[in-house]
Parts: C-alpha cells; structure tokens; sequence
C-alpha cells in the first residue's frame, strides 16, 4: 500500500496539470475553490439555531435539538453548491465539508452517527451521486466520526425543494423517509446536507430517525438562505 501511494500522487498530479482544477465559485484555474473565493465567504456569526420559528412547525414539536449552518447561501459560495450539486463536481465535497468541520470544531455536539440526507434512488440514478452523502463521507473522515451510510432512505420520490413555497415544502417532504432500527437505535446521530432553506427536509429526516430509535438529532449543513425579513449576523 506504501509503495502505491507516490504512485497515486504522481497520477493526482499528472491529471491536475491535464485537466487543471477549476474553483466551483469563480471559475478561476487553479483550486477547486479558491483562496479568493474562501475569503468572500459570509459566515454565519450566531450560535445554536433552528432557522424557523417553533409555532411555525408544521408538524408539532421539532424532532431537532438544533440546526447549525455554517455561512450564508451567497456568492460564491452560491455558485459552488449548485457545481457541486448538479454540474458533477464532486471534487467540491471535500472543500465544501472543510467548512462543516470548521463548525464542527467549535460545537463538539455528542454524537454517535454521521447521516446524510438520503436522494430517492431514482434521482440518484439521473444525478450519479448524492451530493449530501459525499459531504457526510468527507465530514466523517475528518471527525472521525462514523457514518451511518443506510441510516436513512428515501421512500417516496417528492419534487425538487426548489421553487415551492414554504407550506408546500413540508407537504412535500411529509412522511418520505424511513430510519433503520439497525443503524440507529440508541444513537445520537448528526444530519449533513447542503442547503437548509425551511428546514423541512431536515425535520422530515430528524422524525424519521427518532422513530428509528434514535435518542437525539441534530443537523448541519454547509449554507442557508437569509429569511425574507433580513438577517444581519
């Protein structure tokens, strides 16, 4: 294993000169993001957060002991997220979960399980990957945190979260997911996606979990949107 390993740095090396990275938020040759770009990033300065208001939850009681969201959904970090999400950057995801062990390393959250939010295997058919599963992958490498890799699946194929209003959202993501026992009974397991936008998706997961048998639920994702009424951390 040793001896491959200059191996596979000379290969890593002789296909970054053929086909040079190129930064998923500005284009520029060179990384894959960029210096400049990391610097432009906004970040989020509060602490603990569920994004949305308590009597806002369209399903009672919040089944989160929190959302944490590392900085907001703005250029280029924009324009990073939507190349690593569906122009098959994948090579973003390690960037990308640098960001979440950024966090990570100022929360300690007690968790047991990393879980991505699952894709229905339909749309990872078409898209080729689960770009939440990456960032959990690359996230549980650096933690040392375990992942649950079938911790949760996608039971029912919903529309894309992207254009639907808030009500409409939590309809849309209602009852999708189920938890396996096996993987997270007992455990404290923390989610990883994306984008948190109404937290619908997280909190569809975050039940599904409890159900499971999961003792708590938090989640983390690498950005959120600033809500409609200005946010100004």
């Amino acid at each position: 294993m040793s001896r491959a390993m200059p191996w596979a740095r000379t290969l890593d090396a002789l296909l970054d000169w053929v086909f040079p990275p190129k930064c998923g938020g500005c284009g520029r040759v060179g990384q894959w993001l960029c210096d400049e770009c990391m610097s432009k990033i906004s970040y989020i300065r509060t602490g603990p957060r569920p994004l949305y208001d308590r009597p806002a939850l369209q399903w009672g009681e919040s089944a989160l002991r929190g959302i944490y969201s590392v900085a907001w959904f703005e250029e280029p970090l924009r324009s990073a997220i939507h190349n690593f999400k569906y122009n098959g950057q994948r090579v973003l995801a390690r960037p990308l979960s640098g960001l979440l062990v950024r966090e990570w390393e100022g929360l300690r959250l007690p968790v047991d399980a990393v879980v991505a939010v699952p894709l229905h295997p339909r749309r990872q058919r078409e898209r080729g990957y689960n770009q939440s599963y990456l960032l959990a992958a690359e996230f549980s490498r650096a933690s040392g945190i375990p992942i649950a890799r079938n911790g949760l699946r996608r039971v029912r194929q919903t529309l894309p979260q992207v254009g639907l209003d808030a009500a409409e959202r939590w309809q849309n993501v209602h009852d999708a997911f189920r938890g396996d026992p096996a993987a997270l009974s007992g455990k404290a397991i923390l989610l990883v996606d994306d984008v948190c936008t109404t937290g619908a998706t997280l909190e569809a997961c975050g039940r599904a979990a409890l159900e499971a048998g999961a003792r708590a639920v938090w989640a983390m994702t690498v950005a959120r949107p600033r809500l409609p009424q200005g946010d100004r951390e």
